[in-house]
């Protein structure tokens, strides 16, 4: 139903940097790169990180929320250990979440901006 999602940051650089390291096992890779936005994807850019000048960012309770799908629960605990390396806060360790469903395996981060980033595998 969703074909992309895109999220602001405030340096683009370092953002790229970020999403390359810890998007690789959910085997998303960067696909498109300009000087104001990177896209990352399996075929074609399904997320993208867009520069965002003269204005703050949203808060960290803004409420946004990006969910990705991950292959496996290694991926998933593969992407939360790659994002805890490179500067993401702890927002929820990856485990099962009943709450959602039985087989439901996700970890949540937010990024060095802020986004709050979950990835999610079935198990």
């Amino acid at each position: 139903m969703i074909d992309h999602v895109s999220i602001e940051v405030t340096d683009l650089e370092k953002s790229t940097l970020f999403y390359e390291r810890v998007l690789e096992p959910l085997r998303m890779v960067k696909i498109k790169e300009t000087r104001n936005t990177t896209g990352f994807g399996k075929k074609y850019s399904e997320f993208w990180i867009n520069l965002r000048t003269g204005m703050p960012l949203p808060t960290p309770t803004s409420g946004a929320h990006v969910c990705l799908r991950a292959p496996d629960i290694q991926a998933v605990d593969n992407f939360y250990r790659a994002a805890l390396e490179n500067g993401a806060k702890k927002d929820g360790d990856p485990g099962l979440r009943p709450q959602y469903t039985k087989n439901y395996y996700a970890a949540f981060i937010k990024d060095p901006d802020g986004n709050r980033i979950e990835v999610v595998t079935f198990v």
